[in-house]
């Protein structure tokens, strides 16, 4: 049998790290368990994430990891992006988020379809001390992304916005949003425009913060938008082509849940092993049982499952190969392995489980959001449906 040719270069195999990411998993990993480990029951409990991890993840080159360096940004590849998410929702899926939004949306958003201006106007800012935020959903508009009611009036030099935004993440820290609103309602969603908002332009306001069930310290704010003043070099791309970067934007987005997922499952994981050491009965380690271990082993083998879908989905991206339903894939499987997971370590830990005592419980909350945020898990099996049906 002949050999098969390959006619493309295939990403680095998908749990093999170069020396650079090996340093980089464990840096952030240390950093995950040391500064931010100590304050996680206390921000989920105030529901306010502590401004000082947030600069740290500045000092750190953690909100820039793909912004080049002549933007003050690490230079780093999305594939590493992804490995931080991964290590600090191992600890705090809250901590994942903040980075999550701030790299793998809004940052590449502008690294792809920013003008010259507009980078060197925000990048330098989005890697030093800027957190950014990504507003798309509205009351109306959940799933069905472009049924959205904020409306951009055209002013010649000038738009202005008005409406409201709702579930916006990291809007309560953000001093820059990328906003997006219709310019041309008649043309329904190709009249979609991508606005760059500083929180300062008149007319913007983040409005209440919503008490949540999980992923409590990161923030979920609405906006309200009341003839909101954008310049028009504020418009990124095309006036109508926000439909396109919204959509290509969330499929890269959409890989990065799937880590902060494959994290939180991992976290899960790691305090139900502890657990099943420690705990005795019957005169031993309830790990010493085989249903416990069993258990164990069964978690650990759906959590390398996904962690192989999200490493393969963020290595085609960054080879520059077609990622839409691996990434569909990534997120669907990861976010179910998190709730499932977070659930057994619960059961692992028996009655103390459902406690605040133990950090599981606080887990089991966060990981509900992984089947709904950035396309739910029916969004994602339509998009694997109609990508085998090629349509």
């Amino acid at each position: 049998m002949p050999a098969i040719e390959r006619t493309e270069a295939l990403p680095l195999p998908l749990t093999a790290l170069t020396e650079d990411e090996k340093l980089f998993q464990t840096t952030v990993r240390q950093f995950a368990r040391e500064e931010i480990r100590p304050h996680v029951r206390a921000m989920d409990e105030a529901g306010v994430f502590r401004k000082d991890l947030i600069q740290q993840f500045f000092a750190m080159g953690l909100m820039g990891i793909e912004i080049p360096e002549e933007y003050g940004g690490q230079g780093g590849s999305f594939f590493q992006a992804i490995l931080a998410v991964e290590e600090l929702s191992a600890v705090d899926p809250s901590a994942g988020v903040v980075v999550d939004v701030q790299n793998t949306i809004c940052n590449n958003a502008l690294l792809k379809w920013a003008t010259a201006g507009q980078k060197a106007k925000y990048l330098p800012r989005l890697a030093a001390d800027m957190v950014a935020s990504y507003a798309l959903s509205e009351a109306g508009s959940g799933s069905d992304a472009f049924a959205m009611a904020t409306r951009a009036e055209d002013q010649g030099d000038h738009f202005l916005l008005t409406g409201r935004k709702l579930w916006i993440t990291n809007a309560a820290e953000a001093g820059f949003f990328l906003l997006f609103a219709n310019a041309r309602p008649e043309a329904g969603y190709r009249g979609v425009t991508a606005f760059l908002v500083e929180r300062e332009f008149p007319g913007f306001q983040v409005g209440k913060k919503e008490d949540k069930l999980g992923l409590r310290a990161s923030s979920t704010c609405e906006l309200i938008l009341d003839s909101c003043r954008v310049p028009r070099e504020n418009v990124m791309g095309e006036v109508g082509q926000g439909y396109k970067i919204a959509i290509e934007t969330l499929n890269e987005g959409r890989i990065a849940i799937g880590a902060q997922m494959i994290g939180l499952a991992r976290g899960a994981l790691e305090h139900a092993t502890a657990y099943a050491r420690d705990r005795k009965q019957f005169g031993k380690a309830i790990g010493e049982f085989q249903g416990v271990q069993f258990t164990l082993a069964k978690m650990a083998v759906e959590i390398e499952a996904a962690r192989l879908l999200v490493y393969n989905a963020a290595r085609l991206r960054d080879a520059g190969m077609p990622f839409l339903m691996e990434a569909a894939m990534a997120k669907y499987y990861s976010s179910e392995i998190a709730e499932k997971a977070a659930s057994q370590a619960i059961e692992v830990h028996g009655g103390v489980g459902i406690t605040k005592d133990y950090p599981v419980e606080k887990l089991y909350r966060d990981a509900k959001i992984g089947r709904i945020y950035e396309g739910t898990s029916n969004i994602q099996l339509l998009t694997i449906a109609k990508k085998l049906l090629g349509k």
